[in-house]
């Protein structure tokens, strides 16, 4: 049996599309129709319902996944034993992440790595998602909560902290801000409701009676872009708004949320996984004063 097969057959069934298998493996769209169809021919049957809007499993495919992805497993277990006896860190590694951490923190320190080993490429993906390392979307993933269900590797980073912030300018112009009261009637800067990946990213709980005027936004990044701008107020990172001067803390409530890293089992004592790991670990709880502010 061809494992090249059976990896394209893997990402179909994770992705649920065709399409989508072929860009994560990095394949022509009709060299994944045409390998998925050679595994059909050894089996001598259909595994995949193909459908406009996508793929699903028959009954056989459902059977074959998992048997592939315990063989999946025992290759990855391997891999880890074979790569920690070689000197070189090296391959590719995928760090999900989210927006704020991501572009704010370990952009920085995640190249500093690169740049040590050359032979390492490490693939950050600071995105407002969640990442399922079940399905190989990431090696690593940084989380708000902590896992509670599935077969994985957790330990906490750090508590992080965040405050209300505005721009000098923006004070400059404004009504005075002297108490949390005050905030009624300036315009937030924040998420957008029905993108929020998790609840600790909700803080109209606290606020909300004083949030009535709202710019959302979908990513962190353009929240603290907005905010430097002068265009409002806005519930920033502490450690991600402490890089820029024009912006002032505001009185008030102060949230504290945790960073949780995780990775599978399958993978998490492979040389090249357990060193980015190790080096978020160590680099995160090297600055661990900057993540929180009293």
């Amino acid at each position: 049996m061809n494992w090249d097969h059976i990896r394209i057959f893997l990402a179909v069934a994770r992705n649920g599309q065709l399409l989508g298998a072929a860009r994560q493996l990095g394949l022509n769209h009709a060299t994944v129709g045409r390998q998925l169809t050679a595994l059909e021919e050894t089996f001598g049957t259909r595994l995949v319902e193909r459908q406009t809007q996508g793929c699903t499993l028959t009954a056989a495919g459902e059977a074959l996944l998992v048997a592939a992805e315990k063989a999946e497993s025992e290759f990855l277990r391997v891999g880890a034993r074979v790569s920690g006896t070689t000197a070189e860190i090296s391959g590719t590694v995928r760090v999900g992440a989210p927006d704020g951490l991501g572009n704010y923190f370990l952009s920085h320190e995640l190249g500093a790595l690169a740049a040590r080993h050359p032979e390492l490429v490490v693939q950050l993906v600071p995105l407002p998602r969640t990442f399922s390392l079940s399905r190989r979307e990431a090696d690593i993933v940084v989380t708000l909560d902590r896992p509670v269900q599935g077969r994985l590797m957790v330990k906490k980073l750090t508590d992080y902290t965040l405050s209300v912030y505005a721009s000098r300018s923006y004070l400059e112009a404004a009504a005075p801000i002297d108490r949390e009261e005050d905030l009624a009637g300036h315009l937030f800067v924040t998420h957008v409701d029905d993108l929020v990946y998790s609840r600790a990213l909700d803080y109209a709980e606290t606020l909300g009676r004083l949030m009535r005027r709202r710019f959302e936004c979908g990513s962190v990044v353009a929240q603290m872009e907005a905010v430097r701008a002068g265009h409002g107020i806005g519930i920033l990172h502490d450690y991600a708004a402490r890089q820029y001067p024009e912006l002032t803390r505001l009185p008030g409530t102060r949230f504290t949320r945790s960073y949780w890293l995780v990775s599978h089992p399958d993978t998490h004592n492979t040389r090249r996984v357990a060193a980015v790991a190790d080096h978020i670990t160590l680099r995160v709880r090297a600055e661990r004063a900057h993540f929180a502010r009293d």
